[in-house]
């Protein structure tokens, strides 16, 4: 095959790809039976257990105001330890709404949270980028417009996520309101708020009113933020300032305990579980004495770590038992959950980071997470995003859009016309039931091979993880950013120019 050859090939491909990824792919609904690990009264008595805990040992929470709230609103109250009976959760979660609706600035993408609805989300926090080009190294302000414009390109992501990577390149202090505005000037999908401190949870809420109205997200939230509990048993200063703040707005909150079992909960996943569930509760709880109706999310991120080396394991057995039961346990509740990801250990796309991603998100799907953050790009435990592996992540979301259809039975799929047509011994391949769903019957991963082994060679022999990263380069040299109102754009430009000058930086 010559050059030319090979060059028109690969266009063709690229056309394909662009094609494919071209048509709107809805929110999905789960459509499959759901996978339940423990019984009723298995549920139950880790349910008790969590009582116990909240009853008899407490949550800490390291805020005056928060626990005058608490106190105020039934809780026991013993210095900086706050205990719960029973009755009070109960009175106070079921005040939390069991689903809601997320504002985009695109009205087609907002996104519904809750119930049999799935909405996945990109990596979260990193502060190191890799591509295959320059290797593993600090995140810029310009790679986190890069995943921002990816997941934009991405029908199978429906949100933006929050901090896809740490841009380094800008000062701490400020670099939430350039994280924010890059959401909004080059995305049109929902997104999430900082959480770094109160004050920052405020420009996020006033940012957000500048883009929607303020009127019009107190009645749906444009802004959906992470609260992670620092276990075990604790919520520390900054994220109750910033709780408190988002609350009052009636923006939504996950409430996410952050535990490795063997290291912040006991190596036993019943009692990780128990302490897990308490944990997500009392967070909850809070959310709802501060503000009735609040929309908020049942979170959980758990795996173990290794007891010889001390370091986090992802995609081990023990971290997806505990994801299954927690998602039974947010539906005792209720309540929305979030969980899952596209977990690995692994430095780079490789067959551990795929053999790893695909053992958290198979349970992510079966136990029905509502809300999947890191879906697309982690790396090395959630140090590193990775380029090529949020291109293959999202080829796998592809797939799971399709399963998550569950099977078609209607007149139209039994194709009865065409077994009629087709005679002992023949083929489908040209009968126009085959012909009228030839482009949509089957799922067809862009960035992986088909072909033979001939065909392979002759087109260069590149691997997936080289195939991923020229799509993502090309994916990011055609990218043309949604149209944004010139005078939200103005308003938005002139409110982070003065916020930058009146914040002054931590030292």
């Amino acid at each position: 095959m010559t050059d030319n050859q090979l060059a028109r090939r690969r266009e063709r491909r690229r056309e394909r790809q662009g094609a494919a990824m071209a048509h709107r792919v809805t929110q999905p609904i789960h459509n499959l039976p759901v996978y339940e690990l423990v019984s009723e009264e298995g549920l139950h008595h880790i349910d008790d257990v969590s009582m116990e805990i909240l009853g008899e040992v407490g949550i800490d929470f390291y805020d005056p105001e928060v626990l005058a709230i608490l106190k105020e609103h039934g809780a026991v109250v013993k210095e900086s330890t706050a205990f719960f009976e029973r009755s009070l959760i109960k009175e106070y979660v079921a005040k939390a709404p069991p689903q809601f609706t997320q504002l985009a600035r695109n009205p087609d993408h907002n996104v519904v949270i809750g119930g049999n609805h799935l909405c996945f989300a990109p990596v979260y926090g990193p502060p190191y980028v890799y591509d295959q080009a320059q290797g593993r190294r600090e995140a810029s302000l310009e790679d986190f417009r890069n995943f921002v414009k990816l997941t934009c390109w991405s029908a199978y992501l429906h949100h933006s996520g929050g901090t896809i990577v740490e841009p380094v390149d800008i000062p701490t202090h400020v670099r939430h309101l350039d994280m924010l505005y890059s959401h909004i000037k080059y995305g049109d999908k929902a997104f999430m708020g900082s959480v770094t401190s109160g004050p920052n949870a405020a420009d996020s809420v006033a940012m957000a009113e500048i883009l929607f109205g303020a009127d019009t997200i107190r009645k749906e939230p444009a802004l959906l933020s992470l609260i992670n509990i620092s276990s075990p048993r604790r919520l520390d200063d900054r994220m109750l300032s910033a709780l408190k703040v988002y609350a009052r707005a009636r923006q939504a909150l996950i409430i996410t305990p952050f535990i490795l079992s063997g290291a912040m909960a006991p190596v036993s996943i019943a009692a990780t579980l128990a302490q897990l569930n308490a944990e997500a509760l009392a967070g909850i709880v809070l959310t709802q004495m501060i503000e009735p109706g609040t929309p908020v999310v049942y979170g959980a991120f758990q795996t173990n770590v290794d007891l010889r080396s001390g370091a986090p394991v992802f995609g081990s057995p023990e971290s997806q038992i505990a994801l299954i039961v927690s998602a039974q346990l947010a539906r005792l509740y209720g309540l929305p959950f979030r969980s899952g990801g596209m977990f690995a250990s692994s430095k780079t796309a490789d067959a551990q980071a795929a053999y790893e991603s695909v053992m958290v998100m198979l349970p992510t799907i079966l136990a029905r997470v509502n809300f999947v953050l890191h879906a697309a790009g982690w790396l090395e435990g959630g140090l590193t995003a990775g380029y090529e592996k949020f291109m293959l992540d999202c080829e796998i979301l592809g797939m799971l859009h399709k399963f998550l259809g569950g099977l078609d039975l209607s007149e139209e799929s039994m194709a009865m016309e065409s077994i009629r047509a087709v005679p002992p011994g023949g083929h489908h391949l040209g009968t126009e039931h085959t012909l009228r769903h030839f482009r949509s019957a089957f799922y067809r991963a862009a960035l992986f091979d088909y072909s033979t082994a001939e065909q392979w060679l002759a087109e260069g022999a590149q691997d997936a993880q080289a195939r991923a990263h020229a799509r993502y380069r090309q994916v990011l040299r055609d990218f043309e950013p949604p149209a944004l109102d010139p005078a939200i754009d103005d308003a938005l430009k002139e409110y982070m120019a003065r916020r930058k000058q009146e914040i002054k930086p931590e030292y």
